[in-house]
């Protein structure tokens, strides 16, 4: 799901208005651009295998649920809480227990070292998980993460920084010398 999307802007909240008097496209333009946020959030707590039909699920409950919102700036955050609550509910649902670290089948060293990092990732505290989920596999930048999930751009600087701290730690990197 990792693409390139359309920065978001202010029109958001007048797409959210659109989508919620009926208007497909605008919702269409929201999911473009929240797409990878909500798969970002998804890849953080539920097996990689279930990502992608767990974000058809968010965006088809946003859609169901849209004239729910009475604040269409907030349509970010309401929709990665959405994500989560559809994470957690995946949890409670599921019988198998599967590894989140389940990658495609691929030989080689970057796949390894992928399986490595994603290891490590999911050790973390979650509000770190999924920050650097967002960052390093979505590759959102940090004023996107906060304008994208609600969060204050003080707390993603904050989760990025001391996850990314934890993360090295795990993984045995040391910092380069400037």
């Amino acid at each position: 799901m990792a693409q390139v999307e359309a920065p978001a802007t202010g029109q958001d909240p007048a797409l959210v208005v659109a989508a919620q008097a009926g208007d497909r496209e605008a919702f269409g333009v929201l999911y473009e651009r929240y797409g990878a946020m909500v798969h970002g959030v998804l890849l953080a707590r539920v097996p990689i295998d279930a990502v992608d039909d767990l974000v058809q699920d968010v965006f088809l409950s946003a859609f169901q649920h849209l004239e729910s919102l009475r604040q269409p700036e907030a349509f970010g955050g309401w929709l990665a809480a959405i994500a989560r609550r559809r994470a957690t509910d995946y949890h409670r649902h599921s019988r198998v227990t599967e590894d989140a670290t389940d990658l495609p089948a691929g030989d080689g060293a970057p796949q390894a070292e992928a399986r490595e990092v994603l290891t490590a990732l999911n050790t973390l505290p979650i509000a770190y998980r999924e920050t650097l989920m967002l960052r390093l596999v979505e590759g959102m930048t940090g004023p996107e993460i906060a304008e994208r999930t609600g969060l204050t751009p003080g707390s993603v600087r904050v989760n990025l920084h001391r996850g990314m701290k934890h993360l090295r730690e795990k993984l045995g990197w040391k910092p380069e010398p400037i």
